[in-house]
């Protein structure tokens, strides 16, 4: 760290809340599973989320 950066302290009267979230990850063969499953998933009542890495 550059001598000129310093870390800052969070301040004590932060109004953010934590809310936790819990979900599952699926494991796809390709592009075309991934768009197939999440087509699947989305029909249902949860909140459906893509993401590549």
């Amino acid at each position: 760290m550059p001598a000129s950066s310093k870390p800052v302290a969070a301040s004590r009267t932060s109004t953010f809340k934590y809310k936790p979230q819990f979900g599952v990850i699926v494991v796809c063969k390709d592009e075309r599973d991934q768009a197939r499953v999440y087509n699947q998933l989305r029909r249902g009542p949860r909140k459906v989320k893509v993401v590549t890495v």
